[in-house]
């Protein structure tokens, strides 16, 4: 890992911890793997690598009602998958729930497979109103937990969206 890229993975730990998370569920992708090395490894959070992003939704939707907070990190296309699971878990129990999601497909991915999910990534949160921050600079971390307390307010989930650059340690 490099020096640019753990400390953006440090920086985003201190802003979950500034927001009280205390459970992290994770898939893995790419782009988030050094922030997932990073929370595993930080005894401030309980981890929880997950098989499918939709047991990530139903672990810390299940911690609200037990007052933790939680994250869920996971890249574009995972939080593609969950739209079922939050529209039938989050949306019809009034559940807030907070994402941290790699913006997968978007310029800058060389990913081929990854493309469609930057035709349609920004379009499907949209449709299902589910708020999102797009975060595309280093500075703009500490935006973090006010996306995560917006989650609280509006008892539904939220998104922060990381663009590569940052994960990278290039913006």
């Amino acid at each position: 890992m490099s020096t640019e890229r753990r400390a953006v993975s440090n920086q985003i730990a201190d802003e979950l911890e500034a927001c009280g998370v205390g459970l992290v569920a994770s898939l893995p992708d790419d782009w988030v793997s050094d922030l997932i090395k990073v929370v595993e490894a930080d005894d401030r959070f309980i981890h929880v690598p997950v098989n499918r992003e939709e047991s990530a939704v139903g672990l810390c939707s299940g911690t609200f009602f037990s007052k933790t907070y939680s994250a869920a990190v996971m890249g574009a296309s995972g939080m593609l998958t969950c739209v079922y699971a939050v529209t039938k878990i989050n949306y019809t129990y009034d559940i807030p729930m907070f994402f941290l999601v790699s913006m997968r497909g978007a310029v800058g991915d060389t990913a081929k497979y990854q493309v469609s999910n930057g035709i349609y990534f920004l379009d499907v949160l949209d449709t299902i109103d589910l708020p999102y921050k797009v975060i595309e600079s280093r500075d703009q971390l500490s935006e973090i937990p006010r996306v995560h307390r917006h989650s609280r307010v509006y008892s539904r989930p939220s998104a922060v969206i990381l663009s590569r650059e940052v994960l990278n340690g290039e913006a």
